[in-house]
């Protein structure tokens, strides 16, 4: 298991090679919610998510041997493109599988922006396994998981570990949880800063496994992949699961009109453009299930890449 002396190798690895994000504020959120928030932008990130710093964590340590075969990985869109970026970045050839039901705007700019092989397969973790495996056999690739890897978590870690350095007295810290690869970095690297701060998960109550993971100490599934949060939509692993269970103090969960009014709060009030996952977090502040007033919060907001067609239909029909 990653552990905090990882997350500061980590930063100091790929710091050339990712944007420093900026930590943003409101008047208006600070005085809805009684508590001092900082929004740290990771939307602002190269590829627009957290994903760019696990990404070229892990593919910068492989071997030489490893580069020369290639990577490959399976993302509904910001761990692809952030695979992609960072192979290109390190003059590696990257295949990345991808459910035939990704925004359009990810599949493309994992494709063409960052030149990476694209592989479409069906909208399940089932067949984006298989088929991955299927080129892996083929091909000889190097496998680079979306969270269950290490590596890729330290990276991850590091989103945390720049916003402690960046606000002073954070009294707890909210980021989003699918796979839990940016959970579990963002637990290690805050609980290695300071064990006092609180740290907290929200997922959408619609793939709600990390929750009922915790609740039950084992490890759920989702039977439905349901939700407008995207990026959300995979299970916990051993790993993940292990971390999370060890270190982060509460799961909540979110509706999906909870998760667009964030977000919609986001962008009418801050001007931030961020896509439904990355406001997933302060959909758990606005909910008022965690009595957070005169505390200073620090709120991990990832991504930043919306399917603008797509998304204001679903809005539409969810509104009207």
């Amino acid at each position: 298991m990653p552990e905090y002396e990882n997350i500061l190798e980590a930063y100091n690895r790929i710091k050339n090679y990712v944007n420093k994000t900026p930590i943003m504020t409101s008047r208006t959120l600070n005085k809805k919610t009684g508590a001092e928030i900082f929004l740290k932008c990771e939307n602002f990130q190269r590829v627009g998510a957290f994903k760019m710093r696990g990404a070229i964590n892990a593919i910068s340590q492989l071997t030489e041997e490893q580069k020369n075969r290639g990577v490959i990985t399976h993302s509904s869109g910001n761990h692809a493109q952030a695979v992609a970026l960072s192979a290109k970045l390190l003059g590696i050839d990257a295949t990345i599988v991808m459910p035939e039901t990704s925004p359009k705007v990810k599949i493309q700019a994992t494709r063409e922006t960052y030149s990476a092989h694209v592989v479409l397969c069906k909208n399940s973790l089932e067949s984006r396994q298989t088929t991955t495996n299927q080129l892996i056999e083929k091909h000889n690739y190097t496998f680079i998981h979306p969270y269950d890897n290490e590596n890729v978590i330290a990276g991850a870690g590091t989103a945390a570990h720049e916003l402690l350095r960046q606000v002073n007295r954070v009294n707890m810290i909210f980021a989003p949880v699918g796979g839990g690869g940016l959970l579990s970095g963002t637990s290690i690297a805050t609980k290695g800063y300071n064990s006092e701060i609180k740290v907290f998960g929200v997922e959408p109550k619609n793939v709600d496994d990390a929750y009922r993971s915790i609740k039950t100490r084992k490890l759920q599934t989702n039977e439905s992949v349901n939700s407008i949060a995207d990026g959300l939509l995979t299970t916990l692993s051993e790993r993940t699961f292990s971390i999370i269970s060890d270190n982060v103090d509460r799961i909540i969960t979110v509706s999906e009109d909870q998760i667009l009014e964030a977000m919609r709060f986001i962008w009418e009030r801050m001007k931030i453009v961020v896509e439904p996952s990355g406001a997933c977090s302060l959909a758990g502040i606005l909910s008022n299930q965690v009595q957070i007033k005169n505390k200073r919060i620090g709120v991990i907001i990832s991504g930043g890449n919306v399917d603008l067609n797509n998304f204001f239909q679903i809005y539409e029909r969810r509104i009207s």
